[in-house]
């Protein structure tokens, strides 16, 4: 399953980025990166694009649902279930398997956060890190049914991941599942060869000509 590469390059891409604005330190590889501390921003592109480091302890874009365990469990079982997918699929549409790579790779790099993240920079215990979202975006102003936004929640390379899976999903889906369907409908009504009927015994099985055989002999 080579579309399974696209996975791991998005891990080691957003895990790069997150090191890199978090900071890391690995004494006996005499490595050691301060990062930026939390809660700074730094301007990108004018007040457009910024890098803003914050730590989120909940799902994509700030989401926080059940608690952190449940969380990461969560995650961990929907990669898992993703994955036994994509090879059960691993003959169809490349865009498809494109897709859930994709949204795997997001789930991976986040799902690392939360298992690790709290030992390794000894915040928290395993399975309570937090995730490290550093991506800010200002947009025009909207206002919609008396709700007023301004500004996206600030996001990570793995969030990037999911959500550009999801829009594929959702704009190729239905004519991957069409396609489907086709070849489901081709295979079922193409008619198989039927059997010959009455055909004559060979002269070796014929009873008849054996036992004319063994009266001539």
């Amino acid at each position: 399953m080579r579309v399974l590469y696209v996975t791991g390059i998005i891990v080691l891409i957003d895990q790069a980025a997150k090191l890199f604005i978090k900071g890391f330190d690995i004494p006996f590889l005499h490595l050691r990166h301060l990062g930026i501390q939390v809660g700074t921003t730094i301007p990108i592109i004018g007040a457009f694009l910024h890098i803003t480091f914050i730590e989120n302890p909940g799902m994509a874009f700030g989401i926080d649902v059940g608690g952190k365990l449940f969380l990461t469990i969560f995650s961990i079982v929907a990669s898992i279930g993703i994955f036994i997918y994509l090879f059960k699929i691993r003959q169809e549409a490349l865009v498809i398997r494109l897709a859930l790579a994709l949204i795997l790779g997001g789930a991976i790099g986040n799902l690392i956060d939360r298992v690790f993240y709290g030992v390794i920079f000894g915040e928290g215990s395993l399975f309570y890190g937090k995730v490290v979202d550093f991506i800010d975006v200002d947009f025009f102003n909207i206002d919609f049914l008396g709700y007023h936004i301004n500004r996206f929640p600030v996001f990570n390379v793995a969030d990037s991941s999911v959500s550009i899976g999801v829009v594929m999903l959702l704009l190729f889906h239905k004519r991957f599942t069409a396609a489907e369907d086709a070849s489901s409908l081709a295979t079922e009504t193409i008619p198989l060869p039927s059997a010959p009927h009455d055909l004559p015994l060979p002269a070796s099985t014929d009873g008849t000509n054996l036992s004319n055989r063994r009266e001539g002999s």
